[in-house]
């Protein structure tokens, strides 16, 4: 993955028109949020996203502490992808970014619900949501269209 020129590696894109401009908590606020996560073993909690405005789940996926605090500090979703083992900054690869609005702890502090415009879709299926399957006529099957090109967004077919 490469950082487009003349910004750092991180660093959050503009923000869309109408959406207003990323105001970071405080280190002490962040550190206060981290303080409150409860990660599984592998210091990891799941985060779900959600689109701002209308409710839909898009995604769920899975953030450390560093994910989090990327987060928090630059508004751009920042996820920790277990497979490659390393920060997934949400459309590096794609351009399909998601803004931070707002991001909350569930009560047991071990799942996170983070809300967010969403650029584009959300799904590497060129799908808006990640749940996008469910059944059909007694088969699993995708009830949601593709709405972009996996191969254009990925460069594969996702």
């Amino acid at each position: 993955m490469t950082t487009p020129p003349n910004r750092a590696p991180g660093a959050s894109p503009l923000r869309p028109a109408g959406l207003p401009a990323w105001n970071p908590p405080s280190p002490e606020a962040r550190s206060r949020f981290q303080a409150a996560l409860k990660p599984d073993s592998n210091g990891l909690v799941a985060a779900i996203a959600q689109a701002h405005g209308t409710g839909e789940v898009l995604m769920l996926a899975w953030m450390n502490a560093e994910a989090v605090e990327e987060t928090l500090r630059t508004g751009r979703v920042t996820y920790y992808s277990r497979s490659r083992k390393g920060l997934w900054r949400k459309g590096e690869t794609s351009g399909q970014v998601q803004h931070l609005i707002d991001l909350r702890l569930d009560c047991d502090g071990d799942a996170l619900l983070a809300t967010v415009h969403q650029d584009g879709v959300a799904c590497h299926t060129g799908r808006r949501s990640c749940f996008s399957w469910g059944l059909a006529e007694e088969e699993v099957r995708p009830l949601e269209p593709v709405l972009a090109d996996p191969a254009a967004l990925y460069g594969s077919a996702g």
